[in-house]
Formats: C-alpha cells, structure tokens, sequence
C-alpha cells in the first residue's frame, strides 16, 4: 500500500507538472493568434513526435520527451539587411552561419499573405505581450493552486495538543554544529518530561493564563526562564496540574512571523531563553482569501534568492553529490527530486489524508511559481531573453527617434544564437546534475 501510494503522489506531480507546461505554452499561443501571427507548431515536450492533429494552419502535438515544450511561430528572427534592402547571405565565420541558417529555415517556412504575420514586426508591446503570456499563465496556476490549499484546505498551524516530548535539551548551537539528535549523560533533562507531559496532552493554561494560541505560549515560556510555573493540561478529558521550570538555554531569535531570523550566512540567530523541550501537534486552519497573494509574495522571493544566487547554489549541490555534505533543503531540484517529495507526501500514513492532498496541490504550485521566476531570467531561448530584446528593440528606435537619427530595425535576435545554444547547454548540464543529485543525495525535507 506505501508503494502504491508513494507511485500515485509522482503521478499526481507529474501530471500536474505537465499540465503546467501545456497551459505555459498556451499563455504563448492565445495571444499569437490573437495578434494574427501564424502559428505552425502547439507541442508539449521535445524530440519524437508521439501524437499530433492539425486544426486550422496549426499542428498541435505531443512528444516524447516531457521536458518542456514550445510554440513555433513565423518570423521569429528578421531577415538580414544590406545596404540594397536585400537579405544579405552568410559570409564567413561560424557565428554567421548558424544566424543564416535560422533566417534561411525561418523564411522557408514563409507562405503567400505572411507578410503582415510575422513576430518580428509586431510592435514591441505586443511581443512582450506575447512572450510574457507564458510565464504569467505559471503565475496564474501558482495563484490558484496556493490559494486553493490556502482557502480550500488551510495551512498547517501549531495547535495547543503536544505531539512530542523531548528527554533532554541541546542547545541549539551544539545542535545545529554537530547534529546531535540523541541526548548525552551530561544533557539535562528536558522541563516537560520532568513536568510529566506526554504527547497527546493539551495545554489549557500556563501561570494562570488560558492557552489559546501555541505562538503565545511560546513566548510565555521563554520569559519564564528558571521560574517554577504552574501548568494546566487536559488529557482524557481530565484536567491534569502540576508544575514546570523552564530552562535558560540556546533558542534561536524568532520574528514577527514566528520563524527563526537568519544572519547574512542563513544560520539562525540565537538568544538565551526559556524552553521547555516539546512540540506542538499541526492542524490545517483556513486563510483568509486577502493571505494568498502576500503568500505568493513570500515564495516569489525566496525562489528569487535561489535564481539569483544560482550558480553558486549548483555549486553547493555538486559538493553535496559528490561528497558527505548535507544537500540544502531550500536549493534547487530536479522533477524527479519534487517527483521524490510528493512520493513521500503522499505515503506519510501519519499525516491525514487532506493533509496530504493540500502538499500535493501547493508542491506544484510552487513549482509553477519557479518556473514563472526562471522563464524570466533575461537570457535566450527563455522568454525572458525575447522580452529584454524587444525591451532593447524599443529603446534604440526610442533614442533614434529622440535624435532624429534613421530607424535602426527591428533587434536581431538569430545573431545571439550562438548564446542562445551555450545557454541551453548549460541549462541541459544543470538538469543532469540535479538530477543526478536527487538520486544519489535526495533533499530530506522530513528528518
């Protein structure tokens, strides 16, 4: 039965992923066509052709690799000029060639009434438009996804019920330098234990106070550093009191949002405070509907960080691959790491089922909202490359106007194509070795 439900939680993200991709490129699609650009091509994935049907002057197809897929428009890369108008022919180098020879196959492809169909003489607003449809459909399926498990489901949110009980306290430095997960004989003993709690306990009151709220108690018991407390509990619907001593130890510094605050290295910042030595249970509270887009918000950034940082970020995962380093677990990933992720969602028996469900939907959520940030990156062939060209396009034929200089044409982009392929064969050497790591040194988000 694990098995089976580890094979339909990669199932779920795979599907998931691919309808993703689908609808990515329809973002692409529905403009073109609304802008009269002929388009050729609809296909999902690269290489054989599995399947494909032609509606209109349009194939649209599915093929056997499924990773990625694209919208083959006309007139993708202007023709050449020479000084008599006339399409200029290759002269030497490398460079050039493969530029005519993207022109060459481009205008082959050209058929009678074109002429006013063509990308390249959109004006620029419309190809952005265009070009950015994709990325904002990622944007738009990340919205909906997260706000589904936002509103639908909820998000986990401590409960006032006790899940475990710590033996003895480590300070969180020694912890977080060594590892330590067992206690020691010099360890002392955690307050809670020695307080009698046990898992599944509820707390109701703390010095008097009602407990409503796990974040509150938190702070309650890091003030209460060496101060013998009196505590209420209730367990089998009895009320149990006694008392505990919270102890001054090691605990990271917590912000406004009840998360640890990290210095300039990502490494928690740490106070002494109260602590007590146990958990709280996780129970899922719906959000407002006005939570969804600071969420988005939040998650846009942090993958920001990843991409903007990402070279060395692959260089921290090739150490983890080919070492005992510890991979991230905010680092970047391959499908088959998040394909691994959603197998073992999906398999947690403790974890309820709807629980489960809400993982699923936001895990690919968040993976519409990556590929939203990375199609942006301005470097062809991603979308974000054809938007900083037009966006140069139109400052240069700005400027020339301002100065009354001759219209200096629309941007060639078939000249980058040698870029364009360093580009994408480090994107395809990133792939592997992503997922290479996530085979041999898979993140461990879940201990």
């Amino acid at each position: 039965m694990t098995v089976l439900l580890f094979v339909l939680g990669v199932l779920f993200v795979a599907v998931g992923i691919a309808a993703s991709i689908a609808l990515h490129e329809v973002g692409h699609l529905v403009p073109a066509k609304l802008f009269g650009v002929r388009v050729t091509q609809y296909m999902v994935g690269f290489g054989k052709t599995l399947f494909s049907r032609r509606k209109g002057e349009t194939e649209y197809g599915l093929k056997a690799v499924p990773a990625g897929g694209y919208v083959s428009m006309i007139g993708m890369y202007p023709p050449a000029k020479g000084g008599d108008g006339r399409v200029r022919k290759s002269s030497t180098g490398l460079f050039q060639q493969l530029a005519e020879d993207a022109r060459t196959a481009d205008a082959e492809r050209l058929q009678p009434g074109d002429e006013n169909r063509l990308f390249y003489k959109l004006p620029v607003y419309k190809r952005i438009i265009i070009m950015l449809g994709g990325p904002f459909m990622n944007l738009l399926i990340g919205v909906v996804l997260l706000g589904i498990v936002m509103v639908g489901f909820g998000t986990a949110q401590p409960s006032t019920t006790i899940a475990q009980v710590n033996k003895c306290v480590v300070p969180a430095s020694q912890q977080a330098e060594t590892g330590q997960t067992d206690c020691l004989p010099s360890d002392p003993e955690a307050p809670a234990t020695a307080a009698g709690i046990r898992p599944g306990d509820t707390v109701t009151e703390f010095d008097g106070k009602p407990v409503t709220d796990w974040y509150e108690l938190t702070r309650w018991i890091r003030e209460a550093a060496g101060q013998q407390t009196p505590i209420v509990l209730e367990r089998g619907g009895q009320a149990i009191r006694t008392t505990i001593t919270p102890i001054l130890t090691e605990r990271p510094v917590l912000g406004e949002d009840n998360q640890p605050v990290l210095d300039a290295n990502g490494d928690p910042v740490v106070e002494q405070a109260g602590f007590v030595g146990m958990g709280s249970t996780t129970e899922l509270a719906p959000q407002p509907a006005t939570e969804v887009l600071p969420a988005v918000g939040e998650n846009l950034q942090a993958i920001t960080g990843v991409v903007l940082h990402l070279p060395q970020r692959l260089a921290d995962v090739a150490e983890a691959a080919f070492s005992d380093a510890p991979r991230d677990p905010n680092g970047p990933m391959s499908v088959v790491g998040v394909g691994r992720i959603a197998g073992e969602i999906t398999a947690m028996d403790e974890i309820p089922m709807e629980a489960r469900v809400a993982s699923l939907i936001g895990l690919v959520g968040s993976v519409n909202l990556a590929l939203f940030v990375f199609n942006l990156i301005p470097l062809l062939p991603l979308d974000g490359g054809h938007i900083a060209g037009a966006l140069w396009e139109a400052v240069r034929r700005g400027v020339a106007r301002l100065f009354r200089r001759p219209d200096p044409g629309p941007v060639d982009i078939a000249r980058l194509l040698p870029l364009t392929y360093a580009v994408a064969i480090l994107m395809l050497g990133m792939g592997a070795l992503l997922i290479y790591a996530d085979i041999v040194k898979p993140v461990n988000i879940f201990g």
